[in-house]
């Protein structure tokens, strides 16, 4: 059962946040950071948002979004 409440999009598959403690990013193997409202997992070393989709992190760089 989760302890956080229950947001409008209900159907979205959660992250699993301890995923945070395992993941870095594929370019510079630096910390990720969580973006929940966007869904992505942030690397600022690597100026990249990698995709959550199905509640599973796409690591790839070619699914990356260049941050502005």
């Amino acid at each position: 059962m989760s302890t956080e409440p229950s947001s409008p999009d209900t159907a979205r598959p959660a992250f699993d946040r301890r995923m945070l403690e395992a993941l870095v990013c594929p370019r510079t193997q630096t910390v990720l950071e969580y973006d929940a409202s966007e869904q992505e997992l942030i690397s600022r070393a690597a100026n990249l948002a990698f995709p959550i989709r199905n509640g599973i992190p796409v690591m790839l760089e070619d699914e990356a979004r260049i941050l502005e």
